[in-house]
């Protein structure tokens, strides 16, 4: 079965890459033996293939459109691959990806052997624990997984059990990184920009004016508490793929990223506001991280704004899944709705919003200390609650000595 690259393809398309998504979709499971051996010039993308697709989409936290574009294209055919089917490697710039990545990172992650995010990618965390495992086994440091590395593998058992060790070292991460938000690197990623203006509501208001006046308010609140702030793109510009954004965060070594949308539908029915952060519940790819502060935040814009609350999710979208750091994204409403888009046109609606996004991260990384009530806390507030938690700590030692 060869790899080729695939433009969107869907209903109503005909021809051999069509042929290569139903290929892929009958090794899933998701269309019956049938269409591997139909006519691969003529394979017709029909109501049956979009129906699998969606199905496909669905169940792996992807956007159900079906539609075959890029990030679907490289899921599904990463999604043949099970582990010990071809040897894994690593190569600078051109990552393996696949389910055997998945079951590799979860192996590795299983017996200690740190690979930051179990996220399907053989990047050079990954290949940093491949060579780790092969040195405590004593075999050759080479970082290739192939039949030697195989049979160690299935020598040993999994030495973390009742749980994720992916998710107890980045709770630990988070524990020991301290509660202040004075020093750590947020971006801020405001949807659209240059000359996409996103989502267009009734009244002319865009997505990207919203996005841009919730981040700007958002990065005013931090910067008083120290934080760095740092955007993908100015109102002017475009931040590029989301592949080219995870990028970004990834070389600024962020500790979170907060990307900021609207929704819309067709009609006008669609209203309320939702978070997701990265999780595919198949394996443990799940950023615990991400999922906590996507539901402080959901919690607090609901509580802030009125805004109907459209629940947290799981997904697997590329900007969520390719960042190292916790990635949470946030739809503030549906600019398709005449009673959201009425509120995200006032400014005090956006300061409040705002000051929840804020509000709900200082509250993440205060863990354990936090005590805070939904929607009633100021950032005044959990300023000077975290000042006597210092205040308490440091007499606390002064005492000891």
């Amino acid at each position: 079965m060869t790899t080729r690259t695939v433009d969107a393809l869907r209903s109503g398309d005909r021809g051999p890459a069509v042929a290569d998504v139903c290929d892929r979709l009958v090794i899933t499971g998701d269309l019956p033996s049938r269409f591997a051996t139909a006519d691969r010039r003529e394979m017709l993308y029909d109501g049956e293939v979009e129906q699998a697709v969606r199905a496909f989409q669905q169940r792996r936290g992807l956007i159900v459109d079906g539609i075959v574009g890029r990030a679907t294209f490289t899921i599904l055919d990463g999604a043949r691959w099970q582990l010990g089917d071809r040897v894994l490697r690593y190569t600078p710039g051109r990552f393996l990806e696949g389910d055997d990545v998945v079951a590799l990172q979860e192996r590795l992650a299983g017996l200690g052997f740190s690979v930051a995010k179990v996220d399907g990618i053989h990047g050079p965390e990954t290949d940093a624990a491949v060579r780790a495992f092969q040195t405590a086994v004593g075999l050759v440091s080479d970082g290739i997984v192939g039949p030697e590395t195989m049979r160690a593998f299935d020598a040993l058992r999994r030495s973390v059990r009742g749980g994720s060790a992916n998710a107890l070292r980045e709770r630990e991460h988070l524990r020991q990184s301290g509660p202040s938000l004075a020093g750590r690197t947020i971006v801020l990623d405001p949807g659209h920009g240059g000359d996409d203006p996103g989502v267009i509501g009734p009244d002319g208001l865009t997505e990207a004016s919203v996005a841009l006046g919730i981040a700007a308010r958002i990065e005013g609140r931090l910067s008083a508490h120290g934080a760095n702030v740092v955007f993908t793109h100015t109102g002017r510009t475009e931040g590029g793929s989301e592949e080219d954004r995870a990028a970004f965060a990834n070389a600024r070594d962020a500790d979170l990223l907060l990307t900021l949308h609207s929704d819309h539908t067709n009609g006008t029915s669609g209203h309320g506001v939702a978070t997701f952060f990265y999780g595919h519940r198949d394996h443990a790819g799940w950023s615990i991280i991400g999922e906590r502060f996507a539901d402080l935040m959901l919690r607090e814009v609901v509580a802030r704004t009125g805004l109907t609350d459209c629940r947290s999710h799981a997904q697997t979208w590329a900007l969520l899944r390719r960042t190292r750091m916790p990635a949470v994204r946030l739809d503030y409403g549906y600019l398709t709705h005449p009673g959201d888009a009425a509120l995200l046109a006032q400014p005090v609606v956006l300061d409040r919003m705002a000051e929840g996004v804020v509000v709900a991260l200082q509250r993440m990384y205060l863990g354990d200390a936090d005590v805070g009530q939904t929607g009633m806390l100021r950032l005044s507030d959990l300023r000077r609650h975290l000042e006597a938690m210092v205040a308490r700590k440091a007499s606390g030692a002064s005492s000891a000595g």
